[in-house]
């Protein structure tokens, strides 16, 4: 991937588009989307950065972007930019992105920061000590007016298991580890992590479930992992340890997860309880049962929430990198889907 980054960057160049079209089309759907093209504006300098489709007047010639920087950009758009050199993804999920058949062959990156790692290693370690310190239920017996106390377990009683040992989850399981919780990781390939039970590969997978009581995803969506969290999974977490039955926390890609079989898995006993931040359907509709569901807590899909003007010098500095001949940083592989 770094060869094949180079060698764009450098017909690039030959062709006189480095210093010339090299302005940035913006492609952002989502609430954040007038915060981002601000904050490019202010780190991007003599460089344009137009807005799709804020932008009419300037979009005529869509040969003038070299850059695109998106979330969620509609299908077709992207092979217009007949002069586009590379794309930076501004979020963790790319299985959008890489959805699109007409997707155009160049060099593919995730924005990343130590910050957005942090934010999501700081939610996964709340709501897993929420469901450990049995917040949820102190909060009711708050609202009943009720003083009564719970005995709870110590941190090294209790297993968690990490989904996903990329940067996020390596950041969220060493966090756990450090509190004391046992924690183990599963991921695609091998692994290897000081004070962590490294596993991998889907004839690890049973066996990584079994111990895990508190289970956390930080999995990337492929077409092996859609739909993965599904009652016949969560069924094999262990339901009888320390920390009062099996819950979930879901920070990873919606559609990894089946709203249907956590709705069954909760009502049969096998999870007591789930954390969810991100659905298959963003927004949440109003009338799904998760909503209401007295053992569900939800929030919108904030977990890794950063601001725009945080992330967009890293956004121009990676491009004018880029224009210099090194490789992107965090590139995505096609073949992996992440």
């Amino acid at each position: 991937m770094a060869g094949a980054q180079q060698r764009a960057s450098s017909r690039a160049c030959a062709t006189g588009r480095c210093g010339g079209m090299n302005d940035i089309l913006l492609a952002f759907d989502g609430p954040q989307a007038a915060e981002w093209k601000s904050a490019l504006r202010s780190a991007a300098g003599n460089r344009a950065v137009h807005a799709w489709p804020d932008d009419p007047d300037d979009l005529s010639d869509l040969d003038r972007y070299a850059y695109a920087c998106v979330w969620l950009p509609p299908r077709g758009l992207l092979p217009r930019l007949r002069n586009l050199k590379a794309i930076l993804n501004l979020g963790a999920g790319v299985d959008r992105l890489l959805a699109d058949p007409s997707l155009p062959d160049v060099p593919i990156a995730r924005v990343a920061h130590g910050d957005l790692t942090m934010r999501v290693t700081e939610y996964v370690v709340l709501h897993v000590l929420m469901h450990h310190r049995r917040q949820r239920l102190y909060d009711a017996q708050q609202r009943a007016k009720t003083w009564a106390v719970h005995d709870q377990p110590a941190a090294n009683e209790v297993s968690v298991g990490v989904m996903g040992l990329g940067v996020i989850g390596r950041s969220a399981a060493e966090a756990l580890a450090r509190l004391g919780f046992k924690v183990a990781g599963w991921s695609r390939t091998p692994k290897s992590i000081p004070g962590i039970a490294c596993c991998h590969g889907a004839e690890a997978l049973d066996a990584f479930l079994a111990r895990a009581e508190i289970l956390v995803c930080l999995l990337p969506q492929t077409p092996e992992t859609e739909g993965l969290l599904n009652l016949s999974l969560l069924r094999k977490l262990k339901r009888d340890g320390a920390a009062g039955g099996a819950y979930l926390v879901n920070a990873a890609r919606g559609r990894i997860q089946s709203n249907t079989g956590i709705l069954a898995a909760l009502d049969e006993g096998a999870l007591a309880g789930a954390t969810l931040d991100v659905f298959p359907q963003e927004p949440l509709p109003p009338d799904n049962p998760l909503w209401s569901h007295p053992k569900v807590t939800i929030t919108p899909h904030n977990a890794g929430d950063v601001s725009p003007h945080v992330f967009a010098p890293l956004v121009i500095e990676q491009i004018e990198r880029f224009e210099r001949g090194v490789p992107l940083d965090n590139p995505i592989d096609r073949s992996h889907g992440y």
